[in-house]
This record gives C-alpha cells, sequence and structure tokens, in this order.
C-alpha cells in the first residue's frame, strides 16, 4: 500500500493507492495504530476520486523528523575525512549506542518537487540520500519513504559540535515522494541511487544498498523510542552510503534526484 499526500483548492489531503481518502484522514492518527490492526484500520477507510494535486511531504506539521548518522562505513570514512577530530565518527561508527538527533519539524520539510537550500555561510554542501523509516506510537516500523538529508561538510567538519547548524535549516530536510507501508524485512536490502544534474549535465551519481547499514531499522527506531515518546509518530532518517567526493559542492541550480526502490524524490537547488 502506498501514502500519498496532495495540495488540493481545499486544503492538504492523504490519498491510499491513488484514490483520495477521507478529508479527516491524519497520518498521526494512522501512526496511533498498532501494526497488528493497521490494514483493517486503512481497509475500513472510504476511499474516493483519483488523487490529483501537487505532491505534498508525507508528514502532518505537527511531527518530528529524526536522523541517524555514521550507520555506512562509506559515511564514517567521509566523516573522517572531513573532520579535526576523526576518532569522534570511529567510536560512533564502533559502539553499541548510534548517533539520533533531530532533523526537522514537520512544517519545513519540503517534498518532491520543492526546491531545497545549501546555506550561504557554507562552501561544501551536499546531499545525503536515505532510507527514512515510518514509526508509529509504539515504535513499530510501519513503513519507508525516501529522503534528502543536506548537509553543509564543511560547518559540521569544523566541529562536531557545529552539526545542528551544518543540518537542521530552512530548506534541509527533503522527503517524498510518499510512503510505502511494508514489514520491516522488506528494508534490509533495497537499493538507494542519487544523481546531480547542473546545466542539463550529468555531474555525480552514486549507488548503494540498505544492506550495507550496520545497523538494521528495528535497532534505531529502538533507540530513538527508548526514552522518547511521540504519540503521533516520527520519521528517522537511517543515513547515507553515498557521499560525493572531497572536491564536489553542490550549486545552486542543481537537481538531486534521489530513488530509493521504487520512490523518486527529485528536488532543485534554490536560487537564494
Amino acid at each position: 500500500m502506498y501514502l500519498s499526500r496532495h495540495q488540493t483548492p481545499h486544503g492538504a489531503r492523504w490519498a491510499l493507492d491513488g484514490q483520495f481518502l477521507p478529508v479527516s484522514f491524519d497520518l498521526g492518527v494512522l501512526l496511533e495504530q498498532p501494526t497488528a490492526t493497521l490494514s483493517a484500520f486503512l481497509a475500513a477507510l472510504p476511499r474516493s476520486e483519483a488523487a490529483e494535486g501537487a505532491l505534498l511531504p508525507p508528514v502532518e506539521a505537527d511531527q518530528e523528523v529524526w536522523a541517524a548518522g555514521v550507520t555506512y562505513l562509506r559515511s564514517r570514512e567521509a566523516r573522517e575525512a572531513e573532520s579535526t577530530q576523526k576518532d569522534v565518527y570511529t567510536r560512533v561508527y564502533e559502539s553499541k549506542r548510534p548517533e539520533l538527533f533531530f532533523k526537522s519539524v514537520g512544517w519545513r520539510v519540503v517534498g518532491h518537487g520543492a526546491p531545497i537550500r545549501i546555506r550561504k555561510d557554507s562552501a561544501w554542501n551536499v546531499p545525503e540520500p536515505e532510507l527514512v523509516l515510518v514509526i508509529n506510537s509504539r515504535g513499530e516500523i510501519i513503513g519507508y519513504s525516501a529522503g534528502n538529508d543536506v548537509s553543509s561538510r564543511d560547518i559540521e567538519g569544523e566541529n562536531p559540535l557545529y552539526l545542528p547548524q551544518a543540518k537542521v535549516y530552512t530548506g534541509s530536510c527533503a522527503l517524498g515522494p510518499g510512503i510505502v507501508l511494508t514489514a520491516p524485512a522488506t528494508l534490509r536490502d533495497l537499493p538507494v541511487q542519487i544523481g546531480i544534474q547542473r546545466n542539463g549535465q550529468r555531474v555525480f551519481e552514486g549507488e548503494t544498498r540498505t544492506s550495507r547499514m550496520k545497523r538494521t531499522p528495528e535497532e534505531l527506531a529502538g533507540y530513538l523510542t527508548l526514552e522518547l515518546s511521540f504519540p503521533r509518530g516520527v520519521l528517522l532518517f537511517t543515513g547515507t552510503g553515498i557521499v560525493p567526493p572531497a572536491e564536489f559542492t553542490m550549486q545552486r541550480g542543481d537537481l538531486v534526484s534521489i530513488r530509493l526502490a521504487e520512490l523518486l524524490l527529485e528536488n532543485a537547488v534554490a536560487a537564494d
């Protein structure tokens, strides 16, 4: 099953498998349901006409988006290369406890087709294509989306304590195009690809698989919800295994395309 959120003349509206759900449907209400009753809950919802309207980010304004870092060996290597404190990332990668940080509140997330941004005070900016877990209020994974954890590598590399400034700012969190509802076991070996075009030319591309993650999705979800409650659910970026070379930085006008299994998330870098 596939959930998408659309802009209509009367506001945002959710759809299931391409058909509009009732106007009153809210992702937070869905994420209050245990996985055991999720299918029955959705089956009981009436559906109407075919969904139309621009895609919106598949998250409610009041929901939170979190992120995990250094979950792939490639990410650890890249962080070590950019940082003056290399052992910090090695210790995180090898430790039992993962790195977790707040990424965005729902109203600040941008969706498929909306612009992302690079910081004006940074000279080294990269996209980070990631599997995003959709987690209910009980800490259970009910599905996934595709995400772009836009990051300023020079700011984080200067000092790990600057991570919030490197990763949390307007236009740094893209999510979409929708949510695939599925069991956690299906997430263990999904293909992840990225391509960046500049003036119509491909300037970077890369690929990995979620099977290269050091930690399982269930492990990351478990740590996030261990001592933190999310009554209306939460979305969790799971880290990136694709890092452009050190000489690469995004430029304004670039088009970033992220493909995660059947999902395609595209965003242009804003001109401002």
